[in-house]
């Protein structure tokens, strides 16, 4: 089922998320968070992008490769995620995020990761990437620990983008998908 996306504004996306414990109760929620994601168009989503404030996000980078080498994409399940260590050259590359749509911005990261997490059986892993799946995932696991790539652009670039999101905010944003906004008061 496809879920709506959350939109920048919305309390849910700035949450720090929770553990996730009952690993039954996921698998409902993964499947749907395909869905929704493959929907969109993207290559990654957080669960608290479809207004589950918990620490469970998917990434699908074969995408973001030339189709000769798609085959170095990754399509896992995170879960209870923590970045051990972020170490290498740090590369600049424009990302975007179905929260916020129709942004793009140039995003500094290092070019490696070390990540613990758990899969969807709830089996603990230890994984090294770099390039593309790297970057992929040290977006997504700043979903669950309540930040935005908008957050990590320089200080020009974010004043140059301040009337955009705060349109967005209002709820003046379309996509081809469904979207969520903040209640407004």
């Amino acid at each position: 089922m496809i879920l709506p996306t959350y939109v920048y504004g919305h309390p849910v996306l700035k949450k720090v998320c929770t553990r996730v414990e009952d690993f039954d109760g996921v698998a409902e929620l993964i499947a749907n968070m395909w869905d929704t994601m493959y929907n969109a168009s993207g290559v990654g989503l957080a669960a608290s992008q479809v207004g589950q404030p918990i620490r469970l996000f998917i990434v699908d980078s074969a995408p973001m490769y030339e189709e000769e080498e798609a085959h170095l994409g990754i399509k896992k399940v995170f879960i209870n995620a923590e970045i051990i260590e972020e170490y290498g050259p740090v590369e600049k590359f424009e990302e975007g995020c179905l929260s916020i749509p129709n942004l793009r911005g140039t995003v500094e990261r290092p070019s490696f990761i070390k990540i613990k997490y758990q899969d969807e059986t709830g089996q603990e892993l230890i994984e090294e990437y770099d390039g593309i799946n790297a970057r992929v995932i040290q977006h997504e696991y700043d979903h669950i620990e309540g930040k935005l790539f908008v957050e990590r652009l320089k200080p020009i670039k974010r004043r140059l983008l301040a009337k955009k999101l705060e349109a967005m905010r209002k709820g003046k944003v379309t996509a081809d998908y469904k979207l969520m906004f903040a209640r407004r008061r």
